[in-house]
């Protein structure tokens, strides 16, 4: 009975109702204080104790909300009836805990109209706990489920509940922040009222200013900020392809370490490609000199500025684009290939006609998230621009500069909103609906087809020199951790390694962890752990949603999906301190806001990875398992998964090592308890321990190796058909 009615979740809404302590508790949840009845402090109460006992008034709507739901779960009323009252309880409890929640923090009434039309409240309340969560959650499902009995989502439960909590999700730590952020914008500045304020913001010249071609003189950001990142999205797809082309489809005996290659930059703090790229071609650097002791010519400060800043860029996305698109190249079926030169067709031509059009989805794909990527790029800007300003950059000043305008930060980030829809629609308009499925679910017997060679030429052309030049940035940065004094005293040594990872042995026999980066590097990989696999689980399953399933709003979630991506990390957590340091949602200097921002932060690359690996397989696929009556769970998790195992590891692999190395998005939100490697980083950078940053920075790039491996390994590789030559008999039949 329990799996054809919503009995389950209304016990859910029923337990954080009713038993759990509603809020947040500052000494955590002890066993002492597990039941929130009875209960003499509120805080610590539940809904409906705090509601009997102690008169907050606010909290009966939600247990009202609670019993009308209660019928809905009772299988014998008509499906109409059941619909009505499931949708009636879960979204009115939604409403009034959302409402409440807003309405009343820890100083009484939020907004002074409320206080007006009420009367003064003597009474507050915190941030919701652990019982409000699961409230929210069994709302949340039970209103999905009301609306799958209203026939929407072609009756699933799962694909309604799937849908809401993404909904959910996003509105909560997206568009909430976001929204709150660019309010800013529409606050009034000196004596100026708001739509001047506003006009003055958003067509200051430093922004739209055409001077580079007028007059010689710097553009406005909005120019730099498009030119670079049409520039390095082109050339990261380029180098990204090239890569991927190299490791699936040719015999280069270095392909397997060619594939770590291009995941090292990704898994290093940003900083580290811009203190190489200086050390190689700065004004001081080998380049620079070499070319000046042999020619008597001086190359200046070229890489400041637009070069520099594109050079880095494209060093830190090209892993990205590799990522989004190894998956989409290995996907590809071979019979096509050979159909196509069965019918005479040569290999460049099978490749032009064949291969790369139904490579479309993951290319178009990969230009969008790195495009969106550069936009948001704030490390290699502020080390390399120079006087190149880009909106990242100006959107940091805004906020810590002497100026503290967060509305022209907000003009600043709505700008880059709008520049991000405008990619995205490109992207759509690009691929079509034009069908790109290569998996059928038939049996595919062919082999993987060896590169034409003239593509095969060009793809080595271009990776491999782009491969040296990666190993010796790094080499010329990563040496830094063992010599005593960057640029002064080469001497060799181990001492910065000793500084940040000390490890002692105490009078009665323990290990005492001595250095200085132990604290932070635990909090890192604890934290990027549990973060990697929800991102990879709302990804994948917002993928699956947004290119099986057909419904109101689809697209709208879709761009909402990425909005997170578009907005600088700066942006990002100044928004998140000014919507979650109050209530209803209080985690400000809690390790739920820095998972919440890598999750989120991170969620599009597994979003645009996955649609791009779904959009090969075939929707038979989905309907043969249906028709043999399997569930929608159980035909995602046994037929769609398996098949998705690029996706996969490309979701897990980028939000691991992005959680690991992301600096502009926490800055703001680390606190004592829960200290970043990268902040820690950064600090030490500030203090001119440069030595130390660099070796700690090396740490952490054997560290995520090791991880990408793990992964790699536990998710496992996808199989699909024969991957070799099958045995010949000889001397009679096989």
């Amino acid at each position: 009975m329990f799996a054809r009615t919503s009995l389950p979740v209304w016990l859910i809404a029923a337990l954080g109702t009713l038993v759990l302590p509603w809020h947040m508790q500052q000494s955590g949840l002890e066993l002492s204080g597990i039941l929130g009845l009875g209960q003499s402090d509120p805080e610590a109460a539940s809904a409906l104790w705090q509601a009997l006992a102690h008169r907050r008034f606010w909290f009966w709507p939600v247990v009202a909300a609670l019993i009308l739901a209660l019928p809905g779960c009772w299988p014998g009323l008509p499906r109409d009836r059941r619909a009505v009252l499931l949708l009636a309880g879960g979204g009115f409890g939604l409403a009034t805990i959302g409402l409440q929640g807003l309405a009343i923090g820890i100083q009484g009434w939020s907004w002074p109209w409320l206080a007006a039309l009420f009367g003064a409240l003597d009474d507050r309340q915190f941030g919701i706990g652990l019982g409000g969560t699961l409230a929210v959650i069994g709302f949340l499902v039970l209103f999905t489920d009301g609306l799958a009995l209203k026939g929407l989502f072609r009756g699933d439960r799962f694909i309604a509940g799937t849908v809401g909590l993404l909904v959910l999700s996003i509105a909560v730590f997206t568009a909430w922040p976001v929204g709150n952020i660019l309010g800013q914008m529409f606050v009034p500045r000196g004596d100026l009222g708001i739509a001047a304020s506003f006009a003055d913001r958003l067509f200051d010249g430093k922004i739209w200013g055409l001077g580079c071609v007028t007059r010689g003189a710097n553009c406005g950001v909005f120019w730099n900020t498009l030119t670079l990142a049409v520039a390095t999205a082109s050339a990261a797809t380029v180098l990204g392809l090239c890569f991927a082309l190299i490791v699936t489809r040719s015999r280069f005996p270095g392909r397997r370490a060619m594939r770590l290659l291009t995941v090292l930059p990704i898994i290093t703090p940003p900083f580290v490609i811009g203190l190489g790229l200086i050390l190689i071609f700065g004004r001081s650097g080998v380049l620079n000199q070499l070319v000046e002791a042999v020619s008597g010519l001086q190359l200046g400060r070229w890489i400041y500025g637009f070069n520099g800043v594109w050079l880095a860029q494209v060093f830190s996305f090209t892993p990205t684009a590799f990522l989004v698109l190894i998956g989409v190249v290995e996907g590809i079926s071979p019979s096509m290939e050979e159909a196509s030169q069965t019918l005479r067709a040569s290999p460049m031509r099978t490749f032009r006609t064949v291969t790369l059009p139904l490579m479309l989805p993951g290319l178009a794909n990969a230009w969008l998230v790195v495009f969106v990527e550069s936009l948001a790029d704030f490390g290699n800007p502020i080390v390399l621009g120079g006087s190149f300003g880009v909106l990242s950059t100006e959107i940091f000043f805004a906020v810590v500069g002497a100026q503290q305008d967060f509305g022209r930060a907000a003009v600043l980030a709505s700008i880059m909103l709008v520049m991000a829809l405008m990619a995205f629609m490109l992207q759509r308009f690009i691929v079509g609906t034009r069908s790109y499925v290569s998996l059928t679910g038939k049996g595919d017997t062919g082999l993987p087809t060896p590169l034409p060679a003239p593509v095969r030429r060009v793809a080595f052309a271009i990776a491999v020199p782009w491969a040296v030049l990666t190993l010796t940035v790094y080499g010329m940065a990563l040496a830094g951790a063992f010599v005593k004094v960057w640029g002064r005293d080469w001497t060799l040594t181990l001492d910065h390694f000793r500084r940040a990872f000390a490890v002692e042995w105490a009078r009665d026999g323990t290990i005492l962890l001595a250095g200085g980066a132990w604290h932070s590097l635990g909090t890192t990989i604890g934290l990027a752990a549990i973060a990697a696999p929800i991102t990879a689980s709302l990804g994948l399953l917002a993928a699956w949603v947004l290119s099986r399933q057909r419904f109101a709003g689809r697209t709208a979630l879709e761009f909402a999906l990425m909005l997170t991506f578009a907005v600088p990390g700066t942006v990002i957590g100044v928004a998140y301190i000014l919507t979650f340091n109050v209530p209803p949602l209080e985690i400000t200097g809690t390790a739920t806001i820095l998972v919440a921002c890598f999750v989120f932060r991170n969620l599009p690359v597994g979003v645009r990875s996955g649609v791009a690996a779904m959009s090969q397989l075939d929707r038979s696929l989905d309907e043969a398992a249906v028709t043999l009556r399997a569930s929608t769970f159980r035909t995602l998790r046994t037929v769609v998964l398996p098949l998705m195992k690029p996706a996969i590891v490309t979701a897990l692999v980028y939000a691991f090592v992005r959680a690991m190395t992301t600096v502009s998005a926490v800055i703001f939100l680390v606190s004592a308890e829960y200290e970043m490697a990268t902040v820690f980083i950064i600090n030490r950078v500030i203090n001119g321990d440069y030595g130390l940053a660099i070796a700690y920075c090396a740490v952490l790039i054997v560290l995520m190796m090791a991880a990408v491996g793990i992964i790699q390994l536990l998710v496992g590789n996808r199989k699909l058909g024969r991957r070799g030559a099958a045995p010949v008999a000889v001397g009679g039949r096989a």
